[in-house]
């Protein structure tokens, strides 16, 4: 049984969750959906309804799970088997690197404000990505409670610019900005459809504290209390901000912006704002980095100890990390960052986010399904229970498949695809673990 003060507890752990949710990514999302108009608000409803299901099947799912290290991967292969678990493992690893290397170089566009360099000089620029990536690399390697105070403390500085243009910009709203509500030129089906999928992505980490479960003190409680009030702080501060900007400055001037967030802060307090929000997208990027970097390493640990991943994966250090796992995970996310950096591959780089953005819905999916097997597999449980289980997970799955299609038969189909290709790498997995087992 691990010491209490080694393991995370509920502030750290919900830090997790809206650490990650709230990257760099948010600060762009008020011009996005500017295209759509007032529409857009009833996509970011949608969103959260989806956001709030999905965040109650991993609350349940760390109840029934408690200290299930690998989070969607221990869920799926609990409820549906070795293949099922593999493939989510596979999917989320993917994009996790892939993500890791776009908040690498938003943190880096942020920090162009203050140093100039870093817009003009790919190489400075680069170079500055890849010591970022290793620094948190060093950092999580030391512990997880480290990294965990150090995903608590940037937390809390990226919310306070979004928050205080969130409340701030209240009292600057002019109501005929939201007008015409649809200027999207398509249904009003269709635009919350899209508006939908768009935001939705705004609120992927939801299962970031079920990962490193077996880390966190008391985790059946713990996890599911993380996860919901998590998702609940990350959707009211969404939406809070993106009503604000959108209130605040005109559609049409709004979809064109490169910065919305700090041309609302000048609007509110002048020219000297845009440094405050610069600094809380940094940090926002920088604390999701750290993050997500904590995941890269809990992830494949767990895989491997069910002997479906190279055993390398699963050393740990003297800290009690898998920190040759984070190392070689990093590897991979300082090739994809650079990519972005190399003129010839910056489209093949901004397709690959976009087709592993598209895998992570699978993980959601299985472990929804996971969640019902799992809760009707118990012997004692009342009716109105078992009615419940499979509410919340139809629920579910009729979300996620609706964000799948609202990604684009392109997306999905390249998606699928990327899938497909963990099977030969499972199949030589399981012939490992057989050979191994019959020695």
């Amino acid at each position: 049984m691990q010491d209490s003060k080694k393991q995370l507890g509920l502030w750290t752990s919900t830090s997790l969750v809206i650490g990650n949710m709230i990257g760099a990514g948010v600060f762009m999302m008020p011009a996005t959906l500017a295209s759509y108009g007032g529409i857009s608000l009833v996509g970011w409803v949608c969103a959260s309804v989806g956001a709030f299901l999905l965040s109650k099947v991993f609350a349940h799912l760390s109840h029934l799970l408690p200290a299930a290290n690998g989070g969607p991967y221990a869920y799926s292969q609990k409820g549906l088997g070795d293949f099922a678990g593999f493939l989510v493992a596979w999917c989320y690893l993917v994009s996790v690197w892939c993500t890791n290397a776009a908040i690498t170089v938003s943190f880096i566009s942020a920090l162009s404000t203050f140093i100039p360099a870093l817009a003009t000089n790919s190489i400075v620029a680069a170079l500055t990505g890849l010591a970022t990536i290793w620094f948190l690399t060093w950092v999580n390697s030391l512990g997880i409670i480290t990294s965990g105070k150090l995903q608590l403390i940037t937390t809390i500085l990226k919310m306070v610019p979004i928050v205080c243009i969130g409340i701030a910009g209240l009292f600057y709203i002019h109501w005929n900005n939201f007008l015409p509500f649809n200027t999207s030129g398509t249904s009003s089906f269709a635009a919350i459809t899209a508006t939908t999928t768009l935001t939705f992505f705004a609120f992927l980490g939801i299962e970031c504290a079920t990962i490193p479960s077996g880390s966190v003190a008391n985790s059946a409680a713990t996890v599911a209390k993380a996860t919901t009030m998590g998702t609940f702080i990350a959707t009211l501060v969404y939406i809070l901000s993106t009503v604000a900007i959108m209130g605040m400055i005109p559609a049409e001037q709004l979809k064109h912006s490169v910065t919305p967030f700090a041309d609302a802060a000048i609007m509110i307090w002048g020219q000297g704002a845009q440094y405050l929000v610069s600094a809380g997208v940094a940090i926002a990027a920088f604390g999701a980095l750290n993050g997500y970097i904590l995941i890269q390493g809990q992830l494949p640990a767990a895989i491997a100890n069910d002997q479906l991943f190279p055993a390398v994966f699963a050393r740990k250090n003297k800290n009690g990390v898998p920190a040759l796992g984070v190392i070689i995970s990093s590897l991979f996310v300082s090739v994809f960052m650079l990519m972005n950096y190399t003129k010839g591959l910056v489209a093949q780089f901004q397709f690959l986010i976009l087709l592993t953005t598209s895998t992570i819905i699978i993980p959601y999916v299985f472990c929804t399904a996971s969640y019902m097997i799992l809760r009707l597999r118990k012997t004692f449980i009342s009716s109105w229970s078992k009615i419940v289980a499979i509410l919340l997970a139809s629920f579910t799955f009729i979300f996620c498949i609706w964000i799948l299609l609202g990604l684009g038969q392109e997306t999905v189909f390249w998606g699928f695809f990327l899938t497909l290709f963990s099977v030969p790498i499972y199949v030589f997995a399981i012939a490992k673990k057989d050979k191994n087992q019959t020695h």
